[in-house]
């Protein structure tokens, strides 16, 4: 019986890095978002026509639900749990289109599609960082512990 102790891996020792804070406060504010949209969607279909309540209630609702996934992952992130990555990722990826679509809007639509292309672009950025990676301990190809 070896007497070894198995030594804690260097990526997820020592303090959070900031960088990883601040794409899970990304992530969280963008579910938070999502929340209050779905809700106000929901609300104001409630209130609103009987023809539209179903499709607005079905929305808000669809809106709430696609909160989970960055909302989850933000937790992820602050756990340093390896796995959130990919779901902020995905999250990031989603909002692009999003903004885009906002963008071309003649509308009050137009900040919110610059406030979201800057939150996605800069949470992307903070995502793929060395920094977090090594955080969250994942490896890139070729460079697995044996």
């Amino acid at each position: 019986m070896s007497s070894e102790k198995t030594p804690t891996a260097p990526e997820t020792a020592g303090p959070r890095p900031r960088r990883l804070t601040y794409a899970a406060a990304l992530a969280a504010l963008e579910g938070l978002a999502l929340v209050v949209g779905g809700v106000w969607i929901a609300v104001l279909g409630l209130m609103g026509d009987a023809d539209d309540r179903q499709q607005a209630v079905t929305g808000g609702v669809t809106l709430i639900v696609l909160a989970l996934l960055p909302l989850l992952a933000a937790r992820g992130l602050l756990g340093r749990r390896s796995w959130s990555r990919g779901p902020a990722v995905i999250t990031q990826l989603m909002a692009l289109p999003v903004a885009y679509n906002l963008l071309q809007a003649d509308s009050v639509a137009i900040p919110a599609g610059i406030a979201l292309a800057l939150v996605a672009v800069t949470a992307l950025f903070l995502l793929i960082n060395a920094e977090t990676t090594r955080a969250l301990g994942i490896r890139g190809p070729g460079n697995a512990r044996e």
